[in-house]
């Protein structure tokens, strides 16, 4: 049976939704291809380059390690060294510390022996004015400080203020500035012992160093020496005399003033009592190297 020819069915391919991203193409296109092609290029011809030769960054890296090789070399070398040195050193440092040490001993050494001789200087001549001087002979021996002595007095203590830095008004010192005014100084004393002697004082010490026509008080530094030999605060100064009337005219004169003056400006303590009987020792020695005995007679 003859019939119509058959077309075969066509099937139809169901169409697909559209994306919902597809009204943003460019925004699309930038995260689909986030390396730009330029970019993409440069690296690959980079790569191309060095594809025969050592990368950059190895060469950093070993160069790094070189580095740090040699500073580990050199630092090994000096430690070896100063380890080498250091009992060279130690060594040197030892002899150097026995030196002092011996040196310092004979030092002490010397220093005693000069006190002995000392001691024995002003014995012989203690012993002389016994024996040449008589009654006038022992008055200069006490006058001159070559005799221990005892009697009433007074004592005078003077010591820095608590506060070295302070300062005040009236400068009894007449300087500016004056950094240390909370100090003793050795003017000070220097006053002190000449109004001592001015207000009737027949002997005076100061920390038990007996002070002569011939001693000297001085500054070294902040220290006060008295006959080269250092004092430290306390000054504790000792003086035989007529003690209520010593005292009083000590107050009185220019030189206690000052003493005053300086404990209401500056606050240096100070503590003066009268005592029935105050002991100086002798001189360690008394040298005249000018005076001599006048031979000529008085006329009446």
């Amino acid at each position: 049976m003859c019939g119509m020819p058959q077309h075969p069915p066509v099937r139809s391919t169901p169409t697909r939704p559209p994306r919902p991203d597809a009204s943003m193409s460019l925004l699309t296109n930038v995260m689909d291809h986030s390396l730009d092609e330029g970019y993409a290029e440069a690296a690959a011809r980079k790569k191309a380059e060095n594809a025969g030769g050592m990368p950059k960054t190895l060469r950093a890296k070993v160069g790094l390690a070189v580095g740090l090789v040699l500073a580990a070399l050199v630092v090994t070398v000096g430690a070896a060294q100063a380890r080498i040195e250091a009992p060279v050193v130690a060594k040197e440092r030892e002899e150097l510390i026995d030196r002092i040490d011996h040196e310092n001993a004979v030092a002490d050494e010397l220093e005693d022996d000069v006190d002995e001789l000392r001691d024995d200087v002003g014995a012989r001549q203690r012993e002389a004015l016994k024996q040449h001087g008589g009654e006038r002979g022992e008055l200069v021996g006490i006058l001159s400080g070559a005799v221990e002595v005892h009697g009433p007095g007074v004592k005078l203590v003077v010591d820095d203020a608590q506060a070295a830095d302070q300062s005040g008004d009236g400068d009894a010192r007449e300087t500016s500035g004056f950094s240390d005014t909370g100090r003793v100084r050795d003017r000070d004393l220097q006053r002190v012992v000449n109004g001592l002697w001015a207000s009737g004082a027949e002997a005076v010490s100061i920390n038990g160093q007996r002070l002569t026509a011939l001693s000297a008080i001085r500054a070294a530094g902040d220290a006060i020496l008295v006959d080269n030999k250092p004092m430290v605060p306390p000054y504790t100064v000792l003086a035989v005399g007529d003690g209520k009337g010593l005292s009083s005219a000590f107050e009185s004169s220019a030189d206690g003033l000052y003493l005053e003056a300086l404990h209401e400006s500056y606050g240096i303590r100070t503590a003066l009592s009268v005592e029935d009987d105050v002991r100086l020792p002798a001189a360690p020695s008394v040298i005249v190297r000018t005076a001599e005995p006048s031979t000529e007679k008085g006329t009446s």
